[in-house]
């Protein structure tokens, strides 16, 4: 009873009823599925729809509790919301080349009758943005959305296990998925690959790198990673140990310039 009435309190509060049904956003890319009912939503945040086609929710991270050295209450009102969400159907679908994962996922856009899914996810503070290296559709509009909920303190924003991290505060969050801010003071790019340095000591502070075959993601949008140099950027990933934490960076659509 306790799961259904959080289900129910979720659709009333993420899913107001509007006239029409919600309209596809410029940035998502083409119908893919149209008309879909939801079978169920899985742990994993998949989608999957009562024709046996699954779907991957792409732009977003969904809280992960133990995974996020953070509390599992997160992790269970997302999905709950997701789930509330998946329910009011018909359900639309976009996606953009590559459209499948190695899951045989469609990656893309959700909309059910009434919202864009990934938008109110992030809205309500229930999920973080993760853009792949293949994948920068509607980057801008998300990054705008997380932070609408991080300024206002809403769901995982409220936790200090979700606080944006400063480049000297990582030794903690090895392993885990994290939003960094802070200054470039130098780039130095060896073997083709960039290394943004966050610190003077580059074999124990932050550093964010580019791999070399991303260094084309790079390339194709005319940025220079060299160009990072004294501004003060977000980027988020995977904390690694090699050299101090690291993060490996795919594309600049997933760096913020802050200032």
């Amino acid at each position: 009873m306790r799961i259904r009435a959080f289900v129910l309190a979720a659709l009333a509060a993420l899913l107001p009823v509007p006239s029409h049904a919600a309209p596809v956003p410029p940035c998502a890319g083409d119908v893919e599925i149209s008309g879909a009912i939801l079978l169920r939503v899985e742990k994993n945040g998949s989608v999957i729809f009562a024709d046996g086609r699954a779907a991957h929710l792409e732009g977003i991270l969904l809280p992960g509790g133990a995974a996020d050295h953070a509390p599992q209450s997160f992790a269970d009102q997302a999905l709950g919301a997701l789930t509330a969400m998946a329910r009011v159907g018909p359900l639309t679908l976009t996606a953009v080349p590559p459209k499948e994962d190695r899951y045989d996922r469609i990656r893309g856009q959700l909309l059910n009758a009434r919202a864009w899914v990934q938008a109110e996810l992030l809205l309500h503070g229930l999920a973080r943005v993760m853009i792949a290296p293949d994948r920068t559709e509607c980057a801008q509009q998300l990054f705008a959305l997380e932070a609408k909920a991080r300024a206002a303190k809403a769901g995982i924003w409220s936790n200090a296990a979700y606080i944006v991290r400063a480049p000297e505060a990582l030794r903690k969050d090895i392993g885990t998925f994290q939003i960094v801010e802070g200054k470039v003071l130098n780039v130095s790019l060896r073997n083709g690959r960039a290394y943004l340095n966050f610190g003077t000591d580059w074999k124990t502070d932050f550093t964010a790198t580019v791999d070399h075959e991303d260094m084309k993601n790079f390339h194709q949008t005319g940025v220079d990673p060299r160009a990072y140099v004294g501004q003060t950027i977000r980027v988020r990933g995977l904390v690694q140990w090699l050299n101090g934490p690291e993060i490996e960076v795919a594309n600049p659509q997933s760096v913020e310039v802050v200032q």
